[in-house]
């Protein structure tokens, strides 16, 4: 009762609860969901905004964490996997992603991806200088070089127009790989 009058209206917990907790719990219709991670109770406190509390006796109002909506999803080609989504919380600044695919590869590689994808925002809000891909700086130094072997006499002109030639060997290498014509690409 004491966990009702907090105003509790669910309860997390990180083991499971014993029979007599679970008859009072079920008795004063609370919602319990038990065995979830250490890590995730963890980031359900941060998301909620609520405190992680040992034992039911120190429930109180100011340790409770807030979500707007909690529900169930159920995915998966059975049925039969199921996951709690929370929404609107305190700290809108946590979120998850599901990554799902037809085998442990496949999953991982997303998992790599979405990770690098994370770590190019991190650097880019740390600092937003960008070096260019694709070939552009090769593209810019060979325009750059071909410029300066204008104003070279002799036969040194023809070593400097030839590094420039070497220098827009990588962006045709690029688009050709991505099946594009190289030509037109980098022409």
């Amino acid at each position: 009762q004491r966990v009702k009058d907090s105003g509790t209206t669910l309860v997390i917990c990180q083991w499971g609860f014993d029979d007599e907790a679970n008859h009072l719990l079920l008795q004063n219709g609370l919602p319990a969901v038990r065995w979830v991670g250490g890590v995730e109770i963890e980031h359900i406190a941060i998301a909620t905004g609520g405190r992680i509390v040992p034992r039911f006796e120190e429930i109180s109002e100011d340790k409770l964490g807030k979500a707007g909506v909690v529900r169930e999803v159920t995915f998966g080609t059975n049925g039969k996997e199921r996951m709690l989504v929370m929404e609107d919380c305190d700290n809108s600044n946590a979120i998850t992603i599901l990554v799902r695919g037809s085998n442990k590869m496949i999953v991982e590689e997303a998992k790599r991806s979405l990770h690098d994808a994370m770590c190019v925002v991190r650097n880019l809000i740390k600092d937003n200088r960008v070096v260019y891909g694709g070939g552009s700086a090769e593209i810019a130094c060979s325009l750059a070089i071909r410029q300066y072997a204008d104003h070279v006499t002799g036969v040194d002109q023809y070593a400097i127009r030839a590094f420039a030639d070497a220098l827009e060997d990588i962006p045709m290498a690029l688009a050709e790989n991505s099946g594009l014509s190289p030509m037109e690409e980098v022409a």
